[in-house]
């Protein structure tokens, strides 16, 4: 606005503003009394006349009326407005050109300049909505053609409705995308516009997203999909799952039916870009792409979590990129991606908003609205064969746990960690140093080195089924992941590798953005070490710690601390990633099979107290209005603030829309703003990062991280701590709510596995199985039959599926595998039978929990043994049979074994209808085929 707007009333500056926005949006505007509305594809005119009075804008789309704005003053609250825009929109004269559905102009808009809403009338429930700006006009005119021409389907919200049912078993997906997709299509049919999936890491995440694309695309008529990733290389992998997918029902790929296009420039016209279904880019990239302004290339290869910024980043309408350019954006690593400073970036967009990740926290779940769709933990991932489980190798050394001293009179090296020269000096005084100095203000070579041989000289005992040299070491080195410090570290590391394991250049490999190669080049040395054998050992800083797929990996090593859970759960991640046993011995030939990884910990941080392990409720039994009181009165007490983060998070999901409007506007900032204030200076890290900046230095104090601590928390509860009348508006409003919501539960998602050993861990499972079935004995009919009547007689396949579901409902998310596996670990010589576990081996883990036999023996193994001796039987008692007889008499046991029964009616599928069905037992056995079909279910069967 120019400077004659400040003497101005303030309804007339909110007219200036939302003139000048409707222009950028492509809206030509006009006065009533000069009203020209061919003049241009989409018109705005002000104060026309309606049967309600005059509007204060009505929009024209290719001459035709087709919605109203209702312009309002900054202070006031739109969502009250609302019913005048739906008096103008059904007050339309009719005697005029416009485009009307039930009797009303279909698109209605608030606005104050500075905060405008929409609401779409062809919506198949209309509801309100923030956008950034206002939409173009041939946005409205699409939608009002599909309308016609769909049936009244005019936009992605009517689409959801046409999404076909996914199916009980869909082909090609594993039972937790396919759950997964079908949350997330409930949540989108219910209007929620955000939504998180958690999946393990490893679990498909990115493959579940490219299946529900194809599906939004093909039956929702999607018009283009955003697919946010952290770092470039991690675009460049989704772009080949793009291409690698394969359309359900048809043989072509993806990429033969839809665009998709990774953008690499920040020059992009959206009106341009009609036949791209799909972009693939980094936050910083599309925040560069919205300023229309270039970045280095350099930068797109980091993740947008580390890129130092001073602030939030803020965006300005770009006419090149309307609001409307994606229907949806898929956020992949989001737990990395949207923190803080990018918000903006995604909040311009008025699209649905999907994150993905593997480790939720509480910053995610806020600005998701807590809509977790899908949960899938790495427990749960292990138990469907999705993951590996782990090993931890703890290695110490002195230097690492006390630190040392360089004596005076030593000649040392000094070297400059950004160019490496050196020179040699000698010490004039003792020079002492501790742990955490360690590889920053001093390195010590013969610590990395005693680490190095270590971890070689202990392969042996991680891999004991793998072939060796006649020194005892092992001849293939499995696939190593090793995380260091910072790039200097990475270097140090990389050289002492190799001296120590005898490899080459090729053999060890430093992969970090500051390899010394571009992003791709980088990539290429990521996929030798995914695919080759030559590079066993890649040493990174954060590369790799996210999104990347090297599933031949087998032991990944922190050299290291983390500070944070989420980060420490995806770095670890890179283990956990499954490989077919053929592929895996392609790069590592002595491999049998990948059923688990090692974590080699040189540093301590799996017995580190992550702070993510601590709940933001400290203060549980102190009320909110004296937490509030401490405030006001200068308490910086970190578990005081804490819980006070953690009552706002809970209120902010509880709040009306009044409610929400009132704490706002005494406040000064958003509540959900508040609370991520709040809680970004809680976090450790940034409190570390604060701390160096204002010191200097790369390894603060403790003194000096807890100054800067009390510095940020400060400033974030400045809203709180100088203002008691919005400290009593909360108080006020809080206790106006019957229900107190605790989202503090929210951290049971970190595992205390580290701690328990795996005998420790399967003894609470069985002891756990144990009781459910002493608890369940008289509740489901499974266990009431096995219970008291020790032969099973009567029991059925549906019982047992019965007791499939109840055992792998919360809080106990059993599988007859997870079972299995806590009897082979408490005493295997007493467990027969290996492979994959099948629904009937309930009825072996049952019995073998009451004591009713010595030896869990998988019920497949059971009914085999049983078939042999009643083959043994029959041919004692003169009984033969032929070839094709025995082969019908396998399928008929086999069928026992899976199903526990059997009946005529089974004979007319397959695989009996292969072999001709009923028809053919008939003519193979004769008149006594159904006799004989009884003797074995009685012989065979529980």
């Amino acid at each position: 606005m120019n400077a004659q707007s400040d003497y101005l009333n303030p309804e007339a500056r909110a007219r200036i503003a939302i003139d000048e926005q409707l222009a950028e949006c492509g809206w030509v505007v006009q006065d009533y009394q000069h009203a020209a509305v061919a003049a241009a594809r989409g018109v705005a005119v002000r104060e026309v006349p309606t049967e309600a009075g005059p509007a204060d804008y009505v929009l024209y789309v290719d001459s035709r009326a087709v919605g109203v704005i209702e312009a309002k003053k900054e202070d006031i609250t739109l969502t009250g407005v609302e019913p005048q825009t739906r008096k103008y929109q059904a007050a339309y004269p009719e005697q005029l050109p416009a485009f009307l559905v039930d009797g009303s102009l279909p698109f209605g808009y608030e606005a104050t300049g500075a905060v405008t809403r929409f609401t779409c009338g062809l919506d198949p429930t209309p509801t309100s909505r923030p956008v950034f700006a206002f939409h173009r006009p041939e946005t409205l005119a699409r939608w009002r053609d599909n309308y016609k021409e769909f049936d009244g389907n005019a936009t992605l919200r009517n689409g959801f409705s046409e999404l076909p049912d996914l199916g009980t078993d869909p082909p090609g997906l594993w039972p937790a995308q396919a759950e997964a997709i079908r949350n997330l299509e409930a949540s989108f049919k219910a209007n929620r516009t955000k939504a998180l999936i958690q999946m393990a890491t490893g679990s498909g995440k990115t493959f579940t997203a490219v299946n529900a694309s194809y599906r939004l695309l093909r039956h929702a008529r999607a018009n283009r999909i955003l697919f946010l990733v952290d770092r470039a290389n991690l675009g460049r992998q989704a772009v080949r799952e793009f291409e690698g997918f394969e359309v359900p029902g048809d043989r072509r790929k993806f990429t033969e039916l839809y665009n998709v296009r990774r953008l690499t420039s920040s020059q992009l016209d959206m009106a341009n870009e009609a036949a791209a279904k799909v972009h693939v880019s980094t936050i910083q990239r599309l925040y560069s792409i919205l300023r229309g302004e270039e970045i280095d290339d350099d930068l797109d290869e980091r993740s947008g979590f580390d890129i130092p910024l001073d602030q939030p980043v803020e965006v300005a309408y770009n006419p090149r990129v309307p609001i409307e350019s994606y229907d949806l954006i898929i956020i992949d690593e989001c737990h990395r991606s949207i923190y803080g400073v990018w918000r903006q970036v995604l909040e311009y967009f008025d699209a649905f908003l999907v994150g993905l990740t593997a480790t939720p926290g509480i910053q995610t779940m806020a600005f998701f609205n807590q809509n977790l769709v899908m949960e899938y933990g790495h427990t749960q991932a292990v138990a469907d064969r999705v993951n590996v489980d782990f090993d931890i190798f703890r290695i110490r050394t002195e230097i690492t746990e006390t630190g040392s001293t360089v004596p005076a009179g030593f000649v040392t090296e000094f070297r400059d960690r950004e160019t490496r020269s050196t020179r040699l000096e000698q010490a004039d005084t003792d020079i002492p140093y501790d742990p955490a100095e360690l590889d920053r203000r001093v390195v010590a070579p013969d610590q990395i080195r005693t680490i190095v041989r270590t971890f070689r000289d202990s392969l042996p005992k991680m891999f004991e089924d793998r072939e060796r040299d006649d020194d005892g070491l092992l001849v293939n080195i499995p696939k190593t992941l090793i995380f260091a410090k910072d790039d200097s570290h990475a270097d140090d590391i990389v050289q002492i590798v190799r001296e120590e394991f005898g490899l080459g250049n090729q053999g060890a490999v430093k992969i970090t953005y500051r390899s010394g190669q571009s992003g791709e080049s980088a990539e290429k040395l990521l996929q030798q070490f995914r695919t080759n054998y030559q590079t066993r050992i890649a040493v990174t800083v954060d590369m790799i710690a996210t999104g990347t797929d090297v599933k031949p990996i087998e032991c990944v090593m922190f050299m290291r601390m983390v500070r944070s859970r989420n980060f420490f759960e995806q770095m670890k991640g890179r283990g956990v990633r499954v490989i077919d046993g053929d592929q895996l011995r392609t790069v590592t030939p002595d491999a049998q099979a990948k059923d688990r990884f090692v974590i080699v910990d040189a540093v301590g941080v799996t017995e580190a107290n992550l702070h993510d392990t601590v709940p933001l409720e400290r203060q549980r039994h102190v009320s909110f209005d004296k937490l509030l009181n401490q405030i006001g009165l200068g308490s910086r007490d970190p578990d005081v603030v804490s819980s006070v983060a953690s009552r706002l998070a809970r209120l902010n999901r509880r709040i009306t829309s009044e409610h929400r409007t009132e704490v706002e506007s005494v406040a000064g900032v958003e509540l959900s703003e508040l609370v991520r204030q709040i809680t970004d200076a809680l976090d450790p890290d940034r409190q570390h990062e604060a701390a160096a900046a204002e010191t200097g230095t790369d390894d603060p104090t403790p003194e000096q991280v807890a100054a800067a601590t009390q510095r940020l928390i400060a400033e974030a509860i400045q809203p709180l701590a100088g203002n008691p009348e919005l400290r009593e508006k909360l108080v006020d409003i809080r206790r106006s709510y019957e229900q107190v919501i605790d989202t503090a539960t929210r951290d049971r998602v970190i595992s205390g596995e580290f701690s328990i050993d795996a005998a420790d861990r399967a003894r609470t499972q069985v002891d756990s199985w144990k009781q459910f079935i002493e608890d369940n004995k008289d509740e489901i009919t499974a266990l009431e039959v096995l219970y008291h009547q020790p032969h099973g007689r009567g029991l059925t396949y549906n019982d047992i599926k019965e007791l499939v579901s109840s055992i792998n409902r919360p809080p106990h998310r059993w599988t007859p595998d997870i079972l299995w596996q806590a009897y082979e670990t408490l005493d295997k010589s007493k467990v027969r039978g290996s492979g994959h576990r099948v629904s009937t081996d309930l009825v072996s883990l049952v019995r073998y929990a009451l004591g009713e036999v010595n030896e869990l023996v998988a019920y497949p193994d059971l009914v085999n043994e049983r078939f042999k001796i009643w083959l043994n039987q029959q041919h004692t008692a003169g009984t033969t049979f032929t070839d094709d007889q025995l082969t019908y008499l396998n399928l008929i046991k086999d069928r026992i074994a899976s199903s526990l029964s059997i009946a005529l009616a089974d004979l007319h599928h397959p695989p009996f209808s292969a072999y001709g069905g009923l028809g053919k037992a008939r003519q193979l056995f004769g008149n006594d085929f159904d006799s004989l079909l009884d003797e074995l279910s009685e012989v065979l069967a529980a």
